[in-house]
């Protein structure tokens, strides 16, 4: 048997590690916005958007690296629910 052998995916730890990031980058992209926001709307978008598009190939890359898929994985999160928190706040709000 020719066999390889991995180690057993962490998920206790990393879905606890990508809910913590995600927590902190939704308050952090949140406020940004929000700040941005206030002076204009359209400078929060596109302030948003090229930080995202900057960072994404980045992210891409480090997406199967064994620690910091995690930390990926919940800054995706919290940055798509602090949009959606944004958009809910400039519709609603």
């Amino acid at each position: 048997m020719n066999k390889e052998y991995r180690d057993p995916t962490p998920w206790a730890s990393g879905l606890t590690v990508s809910v913590l990031v995600a927590l902190l980058s939704a308050a952090a992209v949140y406020s940004f916005g929000d700040a941005l926001a206030r002076v204009h709307p359209l400078l929060s978008i596109a302030v948003n958007l090229i930080a995202a598009g900057g960072a994404a190939p980045t992210a891409w890359r480090w997406r199967w690296a064994p620690v910091t898929r995690w930390v990926v994985a919940g800054i995706a999160a919290g940055v798509l629910l602090a949009w959606f928190a944004l958009f809910v706040g400039l519709v609603f709000g």
